[in-house]
């Protein structure tokens, strides 16, 4: 069995980007638990959650524990293909994620991969920031689809249990290619040491994805929607680092972050960082409305940027949604002439269009500014 690692000691413990261990991981526990079951019992996962809600960090705790509980022969994989383009973009990121990490780079390694590998060049480089050896694959956009094919083979002949995450897997939706989804299931449902996670922000694309009777990926994995933490599991975890350094973090002020995020933790983790940065103890509302403030002064250029890309009528209808924090129904009369907003027709299309930009989200209670701080600073707008 593998030896379990140390944990790192860490000076901040609210973690804003990565996964360190189960330690800085706020609960999850019972989404864990599932998506272990299902991957230990041969069955892929689909993950629908916002971004920023934690589903990149249920993954990799997963696969920290899986890689704790089982032997050496399971090899786990993610990665995040949103600023893919097209299905060569995918093939080349699938590449350098898989090679090089399923074996041991060594000569005789790059020998087996240009043994295997028929429709391209295996080539082997060094990392410029870490010095480590990497492995890409040289080959032409017209041999993708064999390429995928040698690739998919290749772990299938590993001999290990592999685990591919697959983050924002809706993107494969936009390639200019054809059949794409297709292509990946025909492959995908042959690869029986092969299991997936297919985890996505965009919810009506991944539900269209996989729950149309239409769609190749259809009743090809179970469904897992994620969800806020609740509040009281959440100050436990907040709570306990502020009181391992003699410190507290008071219950009132944490409810009113909670609620200030409806629970969205990526933007709590922000807020409690600086928090815990700034205050040993925290007492005062004060003291978490000044730190907000400080975030939000810091991102004005950028929040300036995004607003000058936008129409008069986009802008009037995020600052609007932003006023209200949820909106059911954007192009209804009172909400309309409540904001001097144009005919609904207009707001229709303006929704479209910041839906596309993703700078506006349809979650279950509502139309909502994705992010949480841009549509704190909206409201401050005169």
């Amino acid at each position: 069995m593998k030896t379990k690692q140390k944990d790192l000691e860490l000076k901040n413990p609210f973690l804003v980007y990565g996964y360190v261990s189960p330690r800085y991981f706020c609960d999850r526990e019972k989404e864990s638990g599932k998506m272990l079951s299902a991957l230990d019992n041969e069955r892929n996962v689909t993950l629908i959650a916002p971004r920023r809600i934690g589903k990149t960090g249920l993954i990799k705790n997963v696969f920290y524990l899986m890689q704790q509980q089982k032997k050496t022969e399971v090899a786990c994989f993610y990665m995040d293909i949103f600023a893919t383009r097209d299905l060569p973009s995918f093939v080349r990121l699938l590449a350098e994620t898989v090679l090089g990490q399923l074996d041991t780079l060594s000569e005789t390694v790059l020998h087996k991969l240009t043994t295997f590998f028929r429709s391209c060049r295996p080539v082997i480089s060094t990392d410029p920031l870490t010095g480590a050896p990497t492995v890409s694959l040289d080959f032409v956009s017209e041999q993708s689809e064999q390429t995928l094919k040698e690739i998919f083979d290749y772990m299938a002949a590993s001999g290990k249990s592999c685990y591919v995450a697959i983050d924002e897997f809706q993107q494969i939706t936009s390639y200019p290619e054809k059949g794409t989804e297709a292509l990946l299931r025909s492959y995908i449902q042959f690869l029986p040491n092969v299991h997936f996670v297919f985890a996505g922000s965009s919810r009506h694309l991944m539900e269209e994805m996989f729950t149309s009777a239409k769609r190749p990926f259809y009743q090809s994995s179970q469904l897992m929607v994620l969800c806020e933490i609740e509040e009281d599991t959440y100050y436990s975890f907040a709570s306990a680092f502020f009181g391992m350094r003699g410190g507290d973090l008071a219950k009132d002020v944490f409810a009113w972050i909670y609620k200030r995020f409806d629970g969205h933790t990526w933007y709590m983790q922000v807020l409690l960082n600086r928090l815990y940065e700034q205050y040993e103890t925290i007492t005062d509302i004060r003291q978490a409305e000044s730190v907000l403030a400080q975030l939000l002064e810091e991102n004005i250029p950028v929040y300036q940027n995004f607003i000058a890309l936008l129409t008069d009528k986009q802008l009037a209808l995020m600052r609007a949604i932003a006023k209200e924090g949820v909106v059911v129904s954007p192009n209804s009369g009172d909400f309309v002439r409540r904001y001097g907003l144009k005919a609904p027709s207009s707001v229709n299309t303006a929704l479209k269009s910041l839906q596309e930009k993703e700078l506006i989200y349809k979650s279950a209670m509502g139309y909502m500014i994705y992010d949480r701080f841009m549509g704190l600073w909206l409201q401050t707008l005169p």
